[in-house]
Order: structure tokens, then sequence, then C-alpha cells
């Protein structure tokens, strides 16, 4: 049987999960009336929630078309800037890819960033121009805007002659030419035969087992999980292997217990052994990890791992010290928070921890700030008690000793109205404008390089600015020497000054100092951030204080206490809203802000000192 291994790339909501959906489907996997599920790959609960694919994942199907019968492994990839360590990692398990491109946006930043990393690796990708069926598609201009970023990539002339395939992945077809209408995926299928090339690996079967580990998960029964690319050699259940590190020490010696190959949406157990170039699953290690080579006991030279791009957003992880701390989670303890910590930097490559000088507390360094939320919630959900910094950039030290920022290429498409407040804001921003043009249906396209760090914080504003009808896109370009300072929060917050239950008594007489983060009744104590001040500095306010009641009935008729519904924010929304000396206390029932200093005199004297 043949063998294709394919990777489907593109930035963000550019369809490609439903298209995978649509292979799937139309393979014969499913039953006639067997139950399916939109976007059957994004399996985790967030991943569901968000609308965004966050891990690669892969499937495989069975096609028989021109070529004969062919088994091609597909990888899912994440479409999101934050988690393009995924997409880095599982690029060296596939001998080609489909770059999708939406007919109406066009190349977006996040299109740049996995087209590098495939053409780097010398894949030639084939483009299919996604979403022709709507109404405002463009695919002529989408397609020269795409061959000038392969041109301005340095693709050779090989990757420059790529094939062009036009599809609809929600309505389930495809073809070569739109002049010819098609109601199926059957041309992709046969253009992903002919065009990618079958594994180079299938010729080293004869050779010493090899396999470069790629991802790592763990299952309740099998144990530790490690997936990746058959190198050389074929992988039998039984087999003596050892596990090599990147400097070629060995790690562990153990046997395969299970081996476990793709077949449709499941894993299956494949008792003769799998060959040279497919993708499996290996059980029966238990301290190898992600970039480890496992490999036959008589080899000493392990593969060489990608290199990764190093992060660019840091925050502060600690252990939560509130007066509330312990009461919503059973997950408190520095030492459990730790090893959570490290259990997912070994799984995740792009994430890098390191001790800081507080015992309590850990530097989590990643991608953005949306990969360090979705980190945090699923921490919360398991049960845990955070304390969680603002962001901060990871600067690095140049040539001559200066200090370098991260700078990323920001893509902005917005109604024409509001072109000039969110250029005049990033501008205040330190951000360069590059391009400018209109994009069609009344919007307006803005392409800036900007700071890493004059966009923590900017998501919320920019939504506010724009009425909610902006898109913001961004992807990490380079570093250049520092910009200077960037204006922070412009207001301040009102803080209480007591512990006990909210009244909303008082809540009532407070709304005309600004906007609430809470409502009536609910656990408050000193130090904790209850709502945003309408000026500038800080302000310690008493949210508990009732109505002194009397027996002297008064001449007038009471005012109805109505309070206006508070402020609530996600967890993204409350790590990018926080200062330097602030923090959001996290558990599995909460997300409040806080002071880092929660006593105000101690507050103030730390002040008077900085």
């Amino acid at each position: 049987m043949n063998l294709r291994n394919v990777a489907i790339i593109a930035h963000v909501d550019h369809g490609k999960t439903t298209m995978v959906d649509a292979l799937l489907a139309q393979s014969g996997l499913f039953r006639a009336n067997e139950a399916t599920t939109e976007r059957v790959m994004d399996s985790g609960d967030q991943e569901r929630e968000r609308g965004i694919t966050i891990l690669a994942k892969c499937t495989s199907i069975q096609w028989n078309g021109k070529a004969g019968e062919t088994r091609i492994n597909i990888i899912d990839t994440p479409g999101h800037a934050d988690f393009g360590g995924e997409v880095e990692r599982i690029l060296g398990m596939v001998d080609g890819c489909v770059l999708l491109v939406d007919a109406e946006e066009g190349v977006m930043p996040q299109t740049k960033f996995v087209l590098t990393k495939a053409l780097k690796m010398g894949l030639r990708p084939i483009l299919c121009i996604n979403k022709v069926d709507r109404a405002h598609a463009d695919p002529d201009r989408v397609l020269n805007e795409t061959f000038d970023l392969f041109a301005a990539l340095g693709a050779t002339d090989e990757q420059l002659d790529f094939p062009v395939i036009y599809a609809s992945g929600r309505s389930g077809w495809a073809t070569l030419d739109l002049a010819q209408p098609n109601d199926n995926l059957h041309p992709l299928y046969d253009l992903i035969v002919d065009h990618v090339p079958a594994p180079e690996a299938q010729a080293r079967v004869n050779e010493p087992f090899k396999i470069l580990n790629v991802l790592i998960e763990s299952d309740p029964f099998l144990g530790r999980l490690l997936t990746g690319r058959i190198h050389s050699g074929k992988a039998v259940p039984g087999m003596a292997i050892k596990a090599l590190s990147r400097d070629g020490k060995t790690i562990e010696q153990g046997r395969i217990t299970k081996v476990l190959a793709f077949r449709g949406l499941k894993r299956q157990p494949i008792d003769e052994g799998v060959e040279a170039g497919d993708i499996v699953a290996i059980a029966g290690m238990s301290k190898a990890t992600v970039a480890d080579t496992l490999c036959a006991l008589d080899v000493d030279t392990p593969l060489d791992a990608l290199p990764i791009d190093p992060p660019t957003i840091s925050m502060t992880v600690g252990v939560n010290d509130s007066p509330l701390a312990g009461r919503e989670g059973d997950k408190v303890q520095s030492r459990v928070i730790r090893d959570r910590l490290l259990k997912e930097a070994e799984a995740n490559v792009a994430i890098r921890i390191t001790q800081t000088p507080d015992s309590d507390a850990y530097e989590v360094a990643g991608r953005g700030e949306l990969q360090l939320g979705v980190l945090i919630e699923n921490m919360r959900r398991e049960g845990f008690e955070l304390s969680i910094s603002r962001p901060r950039v990871v600067y690095q030290t140049g040539k001559n000793g200066e200090r370098m920022e991260p700078i990323e290429d920001v893509v902005i498409d917005v109604d024409d109205e509001f072109s000039g407040v969110v250029i005049e804001k990033l501008s205040a921003r330190k951000a360069e404008l590059t391009d400018m043009g209109p994009s069609g249906a009344g919007k307006t396209r803005i392409q800036l390089k900007c700071p890493s760090r004059s966009l923590i914080g900017y998501q919320g504003e920019f939504l506010t600015d724009t009425r909610g009808s902006g898109v913001l896109n961004r992807v990490f370009s380079h570093y250049e020497p520092h910009k200077g300072a960037i204006e922070g929060r412009l207001k301040g917050v009102l803080v209480s000054n007591s512990d006990g239950d909210t009244a909303a008594f008082a809540l009532w007489n407070l709304e005309d100092r600004g906007v609430m983060f809470v409502g009536a009744g609910e656990k408050t104590y000193q130090g904790m951030i209850i709502g945003e001040n309408s000026r500038s500095d800080d302000l310690d306010v008493n949210p508990i204080k009732g109505k002194q009641l009397t027996n002297v009935r008064a001449s007038g008729k009471d005012e109805a206490v109505r309070l206006t519904p508070p402020r609530k924010m996600s967890l993204e929304q409350a790590i990018a809203y926080i200062e330097e000396d602030e923090l959001v206390e996290v558990t599995p029932k909460s997300i409040r802000l806080r002071k880092e200093v929660l006593n105000p005199s101690f507050r103030k004297k730390r002040v008077r000192a900085d």
C-alpha cells in the first residue's frame, strides 16, 4: 500500500479543521448511520469552547484513487500564533503540506509563519484556496498574494511551482478549475497522492530502528506514549530499545510494550510491527521526552531535532496567598504547582519554566498571552489555586550589549470609520505602520510592526475602540533594540480596605467612582481590586459598609438600590488588565484581581521606597 504523510497548515479560522472533517467524512471512515460531530479533531474541552485548535493531532484515511490504494496520514495543526511550537515540531514528521488560505482574507501573519517553516524544511506545499463560495471571495488576488509571499520567503523554483486547488471545506468540494464545478473532495485526495512524495524512510526499512519523539502524552493504561515518524527500521512489540538525548547520552533502556498506529480517528495496536515512514505512538518508556531519539540498542547517534523559536512572553506563577486561599481548590502547595508546570514544559517545547528567587513562585515563558492563559485555565480546572503576575516580554542582549525586545507583525481588519483611532492608539505604543489599504466590504486592512509589550492589554481597548467589529492578528517577527517607555493603563483601580461580604448599599454609593468588578454579596478582602477608578490614581474604598438603620421614620421615601451589573473579566482579560504591582488570583471557581501587597500602609511605603 502507498503511504503519504501530509500536514494541513493555515492561519487561524481559515478552515483547517473543517476541511479535515470533510476529508474524513468522504473517505468512507464513518458508517452511513454513525453520529459525528463538527470539528471532530478538536477533542479538548478548551478547543471546543474557544473554537480553535490548540494541539496538533494526527488522523489517517485510506484512499483508493488514480494511484491505487493509499493510506494518507493527515496532521491537523493549530492556526493561532501562540501555539506555533506545535507546528514547528510536527513538520518534521511529514513529506508535504497543504497550505490553506481564505479566499476573502488572503495572506495573514500566521500564513507567513507556517509557510516559512515549511519552506525551510524543503517541503513542496499544495496551495488550497478555501472558502471560494464566500460573497467577497477573490481567489485571483489571493493566488497572487500567496505567490508573492513564496517569492519573498526565498522559495526554490521547485517550491514556486506549487499546484493550486480551489475548495469549500464546509460544503465539501474541491476543484482544480473554478470553471468546472465539482461536488466532492476527490481532486484534493488525488493531488495529495500525486504531489506529496512517499516517505524517504521507506528505503531504510532494513536499517536499525530509529524514531525521533515529537509528541508526548499519558495514557491511564499504557503510561507514557511517545509519538513520531519511524526514521528507519521497524517497530515491533517486545523489541528492546533505548532512548538517546540530543547529545547522544543514554537516558534509559526498555522494551516496546505497544505500537499504536493511526487508523482513522483512533490509534490501534499493531502486533506485527510498523515499518519506516509511518507515524506511530510507542509505549514502554518512562523517562524519554520530546526531541529524544528512541532506537535499537546498537545505535549510538541520535537524530537531529529541529530548533524551536524562543518564548517571547513570560509571567510569574506562584501560590495563592490571599485571605481566601484554600477554600475552592485542593492543589495549593508550591511543590504541586512546580511538578505540574514541569510536566507541561516536558510535553510542550514552546514553554520554559525557571525558578524565581522567591521559592513559592516560578517564571513561565511562552509565545503569547493566549498560550499562557490556556495553561492556567487547564490548571484551574484541575483544582489548582494560583496567583499570576502581569505578562512581561522576554528581552535579549544584542551584539553590542544593547537591550533587544521582540517585534511582531500585526494585521488589523477594521471598518473604515475606526482605522484612525486604531492607528493613533498603536502609534502612541511605538508601532510602525508598514501598509494600509481597503480590504473590501467597507473595511480597511492595516499592517504594522509593533513591540510585543505594547500589545499586552491592548486587545480589550481595541475591541472597545472598534465596537467589537475589528480583528487583530499578530505573529512574532524578530528582535529590535528597545523602543523606550510605553504608557500603561490610564485609569487607576478601586481597592477594598476591609474583609467581608460586599454590601449593595456600599457598591451603589461607589458607582460614581468608577466601574465595579464585583456584585453584592461577594467575598472581598483588604487589598482586593473591586473596580476601576474613573481617575488615574488608585483609591482605597469600603465595599462592605451597610446602610445605618434607625427607628426614626424618614419624611422622604427611601431610594431604591439598583446596581449596574459588574464587569466580569475572563482569565485572559484579567491577566492583560493588571499592572506590575497587581496579581490575578485564580481558583477553580473564581478569578479575582488584587494588589501584590495587600496592606495599604505597606503599599505606600513601597511606593515611597521606589
